[in-house]
């Protein structure tokens, strides 16, 4: 790698490491497993880094792919991750601490594939189509992850509807 791909790539990182250790976080409910994967994923990035156009969305993929193989790889043992500060450090823009938590819960109470669908979807703030990409599915099949999703999340935190009304859709809409 030139040095000029090398500035790049460790400006990319500088800038962009924390908000991907924040959304590995989101997905795994794990800040040493998120660190793992987020380090992971730039290392697969370097090896790329001429070829990629797009490298936090590459990376993002890559966070989520490999995370899902290790769910896939761990299915038969079932881990609940102790309560711990996802930052250190850093501060906490959210109010309400209790309701995080709520939510936290929840979340790791989902599938996969369904927490990964959330994540993108309103974390990110994705389009169905990139999730879908990044995801290697359908779009029907990321609306009907998402409608069930939520449903379930209002079945595991019904308190989240009072907080959220307009960011949580009725779970009576058809998702289109």
């Amino acid at each position: 790698m030139n040095a000029e791909k090398e500035r790049q790539f460790r400006e990319f990182v500088e800038a962009r490491s924390l908000h991907l250790r924040r959304a590995a976080y989101a997905l795994c409910g794990d800040i040493h497993a998120a660190e793992d994967l987020v380090q992971g994923a730039l290392v697969k990035l370097v090896r790329r880094w001429h070829k990629v156009d797009d490298p936090e969305r590459y990376v993002r993929r890559i966070i989520y792919h490999d995370h899902a193989s290790r769910w896939r790889r761990r299915a038969k043992i079932r881990e609940d991750p102790v309560e711990d500060t996802p930052e250190r450090g850093q501060r906490d823009a959210a109010a309400d601490v209790n309701l995080r938590l709520d939510l936290r819960q929840a979340l790791l109470r989902l599938a996969p594939r369904q927490r990964a669908v959330l994540v993108l979807r309103f974390y990110h703030d994705l389009p169905e189509r990139d999730i879908a990409d990044t995801l290697n599915c359908s779009v029907g099949t990321v609306r009907s992850q998402t409608h069930r999703a939520l449903a379930r999340l209002r079945e595991l935190a019904p308190e989240l509807d009072a907080h959220y009304p307009d960011d949580l859709p009725a779970t009576e809409e058809a998702s289109a």
